[in-house]
């Protein structure tokens, strides 16, 4: 688990704690089970699971990000490593992320799935909020991209089936995910995904407003605000199969608006020596401008992606039972090796103010 990468940020407008934009349109957002039980502290969470803040050793952070920084730690009785999530109130309210973050955990309370990281516990206290998670040993998969180069069809394939499987669950429960790209997909020990950080995810039964996500990742309607639903995730992983097998993403530009003048233009090239030919063809699905009639949002939802020939080879009970070989598997020491993350600096960073009384009722119900 991490917070964000030193690469691509994700970003985030603040329509949801102005206008209320990031609502779905038939009025108000849509609450999903656990995440008000217990008031301070995630007591429904912290209950089933018997953790205490001050039985965790911090041992080094494994990933920083503007709303939040990931420590790997060790629990002094059971002596197992996990990854702690660690969020500064004052921070939160000044980056206007209160909502998301109480979002994140709300969704992250309700989900299981094998491709999902899993919430483990949550806390807080005057200064920050806590989420534990099971520590991921095998990195990002954006670090084995990059070293790569670019991904064999085959390759492609293994980890596009688990996404799929992963959005398929999560779309059946009105959740999208909005953030996907490689530096949130994690390998575990053995070789399989890990998605993680859901601040972007939102319960929505129609469409929702706010402009957040990574831009090279963007769909051409979140860049307009038209309102978007779930077809954003099936755009993203046309945009994630692409820089698997071509090395980088269709769009990008130095200039935001550059960038964004290039999604909203929607044309994909494709280097001299093309890659599958049935990659291609699903992303060209994939990547359609016009959200109505883009694979993975039409009728049969993800039975359309499901049943495309570039996955014709997969026994998707398979993909779900972790039956595929993965074709990469991380190499570590032992449970809290951290060879496969990069180094950050252990800044004075647990020094921050207390939040003020009016901060603390933000987060009553956290």
């Amino acid at each position: 688990m991490k917070g964000d990468n030193r690469g691509r940020r994700s970003m985030a407008g603040d329509a949801d704690e102005g206008r209320g934009g990031d609502e779905d349109a038939k009025g108000g957002g849509v609450e999903v089970g656990g995440g008000g039980e217990g008031g301070v502290g995630g007591v429904g969470v912290e209950k089933a699971r018997g953790f205490r803040l001050e039985d965790f050793s911090l041992l080094s952070t494994i990933g920083t990000g503007t709303f939040a920084r990931v420590c790997l730690c060790k629990e002094e009785n059971s002596r197992d490593y996990f990854a702690l999530k660690v969020m500064a109130k004052h921070d939160l309210v000044r980056q206007k992320q209160v909502e998301h973050v109480k979002s994140e955990k709300s969704i992250l309370e309700r989900v299981s799935h094998p491709f999902l990281l899993e919430l483990l516990w949550s806390h807080q206290d005057s200064s920050f909020l806590y989420m534990l998670f099971p520590y991921v040993v095998g990195g990002e998969l954006f670090s084995y991209l990059r070293r790569a180069g670019r991904f064999p069809a085959a390759t492609t394939l293994f980890y596009s089936a688990e996404i799929v499987s992963a959005l398929e669950y999560l779309h059946s429960l009105s959740v999208i995910y909005r953030d996907l790209k490689p530096e949130n997909l994690l390998l575990d020990s053995s070789g399989h995904l890990k998605i993680i950080d859901f601040g972007f995810a939102k319960v929505v039964t129609d469409r929702t407003w706010t402009v957040c996500g990574t831009p090279e990742y963007l769909a051409p309607e979140v860049v307009q605000a038209r309102g978007h639903g779930r077809a954003v995730d099936w755009w993203a992983l046309g945009i994630l199969i692409y820089e698997m097998v071509v090395g980088y993403p269709p769009f990008f530009d130095s200039n935001p608006f550059g960038l964004y003048e290039k999604i909203l233009l929607g044309k994909v090239v494709w280097p001299r020596q093309p890659p599958d030919p049935l990659a291609r063809n699903l992303v060209t699905r994939l990547l359609v401008q016009d959200s109505r009639k883009r694979l993975g949002n039409l009728r049969n939802g993800a039975q359309d992606v499901k049943k495309h020939r570039f996955f014709k080879s997969i026994d998707w009970d398979g993909v779900a039972n972790k039956e595929l070989k993965p074709p990469i598997v991380p190499k570590f020491g032992f449970e809290g090796d951290t060879r496969n993350f990069e180094e950050y600096s252990e800044s004075d960073w647990i020094n921050v103010p207390e939040a003020s009384a009016k901060e603390e009722m933000l987060f009553r119900d956290f």
